[in-house]
């Protein structure tokens, strides 16, 4: 299965792919060992393009108590903050390193109405930068709970990721687990979330988007 932002890359690999495949092995009859390593290298890169745009259905264990990770990665940054845009006041940053290799569809990681919705322009440094989570390409999401908690999270583009896609709209509902975005061609999420949120995984821990949970209110 994949998701529905790659339809067009993945329609364009395959003609790419069929005509090199099929090309090379008119014309280059006599060259055995070129046609060959050209054919590897036009499929290979049809493989790569599938592989990034994998969109796998996942069992989402829906719990109001509980925030899930957004996307699949690795934890890289657990601190505290403070922040500037919404909240203006401390929270707790949870941050998901996204390498090309990782599934990039961004899903909800709780339910509730979606109160905040922004998406800013801007730079494209590494997502490991420091200034990353405030310079570059992004979209900021605030969901509250029913229960009355919100919480933040951003999609950051990095030195390979170009565009970011966002579903999430004012006012929509969000249904924990379900698909709210994609990010094309890397980067990274910040979750930031209230004080007293109980977090329940460590520095380096790999996550599952809409299955690892990340913290318990």
């Amino acid at each position: 299965m994949f998701h529905k932002e790659g339809y067009q890359i993945i329609m364009t690999s395959f003609v790419i792919a069929a005509a090199i495949t099929l090309g090379v092995e008119f014309k280059l009859d006599n060259q055995f060992l070129l046609k060959i390593c050209l054919q590897i290298l036009a499929l290979t890169q049809l493989v790569l393009v599938l592989q990034f745009f994998r969109n796998p259905k996942r069992e989402t264990p829906i719990n109001e108590n509980h925030l899930i990770a957004p996307v699949d990665g690795k934890i890289v940054i657990i601190k505290e903050v403070y922040e500037k845009e919404y909240f203006k006041d401390l929270r707790i940053q949870v941050s998901i390193f996204m390498s090309p290799l990782n599934v990039h569809v961004t899903r909800y990681a709780i339910s509730g109405k979606v109160k905040f919705s922004k998406y800013h322009p801007g730079k494209y440094l590494v997502a490991w930068h420091p200034k990353s989570s405030t310079e570059n390409e992004r979209s900021t999401i605030v969901i509250k709970k029913d229960a009355g908690q919100e919480v933040m999270f951003r999609q950051i583009a990095g030195a390979v990721a170009r565009r970011i896609i966002c579903y999430a709209k004012e006012g929509d509902q969000a249904v924990q687990g379900e698909n709210c975005g994609f990010i094309k061609f890397g980067s990274r999420i910040d979750v930031i979330l209230p004080l007293d949120a109980k977090i329940l995984v460590d520095l380096n821990t790999k996550t599952v988007g809409s299955e690892t949970v990340l913290a318990e209110f």
